[in-house]
């Protein structure tokens, strides 16, 4: 994958998934924003289209497929009710959008409990969030260098704001994302709630939101069988929350943060091997999480403090399944290490196959395999690379076979490198280069995995910030058509200068470098993207239970329409396709 400039603030309101959950006993306090957004570009085109002289607060449920544009006055029919479908155990999403001609103060939306026949689904399981709009631009050429003036700019709804309390500009909207967690408790059945919207001088206005439970459960998402793999970047947390790397604040600052990302089922632990693996091309360098010394007798050692704190961590919070580390073939082939003899810090290319390859890396991954074992990590720990050429690839596994047959291999490549090893642990192909399916298969049988990824070079399915939000939820059902395990993504949240207010980079199209925002700010693009991952997990469960009761017509049903996503190129129906495989997944479950 290729890698990845803008400004500051800062918003730590509310860590918890659901902390932010309304009080059952008082009014919430007011929580404001933190940072205000920047102009929008196209605010001129779309003044004069807004009813001047009617002032009201309009309030409507809207579709959660589309992303509503700041200073355009919608064109909806107003729906005050709407109704949401799911297991116990699962997380579901709406969209309420507010606009108004006028400008309206201190707006709060708020939920009440959850009531029906089968008791009640209190309010601390969900929670509004108001949406806020991030500067995006458009796919263009896809990867390569860009300048902002080379693109359309526009504001994107994106970000999840932990905030409760917003105000409403005249002429313009204000989405608000809904998230309902149902307890696995839930007994099956329809439930009914509020979603109150207040202001300074407003009237309470009440929209109707049913939740239909049905009687099946999804199991948590520490036991998804989905392989989601989104690069974790700890130094870009370091610079936002202007901590000391590595400390004790350093690591409260990544716990939010990384909560969020197990909440999606993540199953692999990002490490570093030796300095940024690929030659600084995010705004924040990967630090370093080995240290290297060569001592005066020329022996290494080698220091695993950080490393071992930093697995440790994700592993408490239910990411275990593989330590992928990069990279013993960084971008520009070059390490570092200190010089005990003289203090300095020694920058060396290694260039794979060469003697100076070999004299470096073969006495550590010898002591890295000993250091595993001794840890219980080895059987799960894996060299990885990113997209480096077949003679680089072959003289690396050439020498992890030789001097640490224990360690496994994980790549992303193009060039079916894995037939050549075909007992690669982890590989990952870009999307636009589909595997055959024989060979998934074939792997999958093995216990070996196989990812797909998206990158700076496929516009379809993606998540840059412009990207339509359903392409998220399409990652996990495309998964399911094509037989792939999961799906990687290159940063979880290699943040650009100031993501809260512009996603754009230097290099890549907007959003390309990060999926969530500072402060554990969950984003239209990463609930979208577990809703898919859901989906992908009920399938298994659904499909498993049509199996067992001989219901070939229904699987056969079900397979058919999940063959509608193999194609990674989007059909002039996708969207729709999607909602209604979405719908019989459901029906079929009940």
């Amino acid at each position: 994958m290729k890698r990845r400039n803008l400004i500051w603030g800062i918003g730590v309101i509310c860590f918890s998934v659901w902390a932010c959950g309304p009080s059952s006993k008082q009014k919430e306090a007011p929580i404001k924003s933190t940072f205000e957004e920047l102009a929008d570009p196209q605010a001129a085109q779309h003044v004069q289209s807004w009813d001047n002289g009617d002032d009201r607060l309009k309030v409507s449920f809207v579709t959660i497929d589309q992303r509503f544009a700041k200073s355009s006055q919608p064109d909806i029919k107003i729906q005050n009710k709407e109704t949401l479908t799911g297991w116990r155990g699962e997380i579901l999403s709406a969209q309420v959008l507010l606009w108004s001609n006028a400008k309206h103060d201190d707006i709060m939306v708020t939920l009440s409990d959850f009531v029906g026949d089968g008791g009640t689904i209190t309010k601390q399981n969900a929670q509004a969030r108001f949406v806020r709009y991030v500067m995006t631009d458009e796919f263009g050429k896809g990867c390569g260098e860009r300048k902002p003036e080379d693109y359309p700019a526009s504001l994107s709804p994106d970000i999840l704001d932990n905030i409760n309390q917003m105000n409403l500009p005249g002429k313009t909207v204000r989405p608000v994302w809904i998230t309902l967690h149902i307890p696995r408790d839930a007994k099956p059945g329809k439930y009914t709630g509020k979603i109150i919207v207040e202001g300074q001088s407003l009237g309470a206005q009440e929209l109707s939101l049913d939740i239909d439970v049905i009687n099946q459960e999804l199991p948590p998402a520490s036991s998804w069988t989905f392989h989601l793999d989104q690069w974790q970047h700890p130094s870009a947390v370091a610079r936002w929350n202007k901590v000391p790397l590595w400390s004790e604040e350093h690591f409260n600052a990544l716990r939010p943060q990384m909560e969020l990302l197990a909440s999606a089922g993540q199953k692999v632990i990002t490490a570093t091997l030796n300095k940024d693996p690929w030659n600084v091309q995010t705004q924040d360098p990967y630090a370093d999480m080995i240290l290297w010394t060569k001592e005066k007798d020329g022996s290494w050692t080698y220091d695993y403090s950080v490393f071992d704190k930093w697995v440790s961590f994700m592993m408490d919070l239910g990411i275990k399944k593989s330590i992928n580390c990069y990279s013993i073939v960084p971008w520009n082939n070059e390490i570092h290490y200190k010089d005990a003899a003289t203090a300095e810090v020694v920058n060396v290319v290694a260039q794979p196959g060469t003697d100076t390859f070999i004299a470096i890396w073969e006495p550590f991954l010898k002591d890295f395999s000993k250091h595993l074992k001794e840890k219980g990590w080895l059987g799960i720990t894996n060299i990885a690379l990113d997209e480096r050429n077949s003679e680089e690839m072959a003289a690396a596994f050439s020498l992890i076979e030789g001097v640490a047959p224990g360690l496994g291999v994980a790549y992303a490549d193009n060039k079916q490198t894995f037939k050549r090893y075909p007992t690669s642990q982890d590989i990952s192909s870009a999307v636009q280069h589909p595997l055959d399916s024989i060979d998934i298969a074939t792997r999958k049988a093995k216990g070996l995995n196989t990812t797909f990824y998206i990158y700076c070079n496929n516009s379809f399915p993606n998540q840059f910030t412009f990207s339509a939000p359903a392409e998220s939820t399409y990652l996990g059902w495309y998964t399911l058509a094509t037989g792939y395990d999961g799906v990687l993504r290159w940063a979880y949240n290699s943040w650009v200068e100031n993501p809260l207010l512009d996603s754009r980079f230097r290099t890549w199209p907007a959003g390309d470098t990060f999926v969530v925002y500072p402060d554990a700010r969950s984003s239209v693009r990463f609930e979208r993207m577990r809703e898919g991952i859901q989906d992908y997990e009920k399938v298994q469960i659904v499909k498993k239970q049509l199996t067992d009761k001989k219901d070939e017509k229904s699987l056969a049903q079900l397979n058919s329409m999940i063959a509608k996503f193999r194609s990674h190129m989007p059909s002039a129906t996708w969207n729709e396709d999607l909602n209604v495989a979405k719908s019989l997944l459901n029906q079929l479950s009940r």
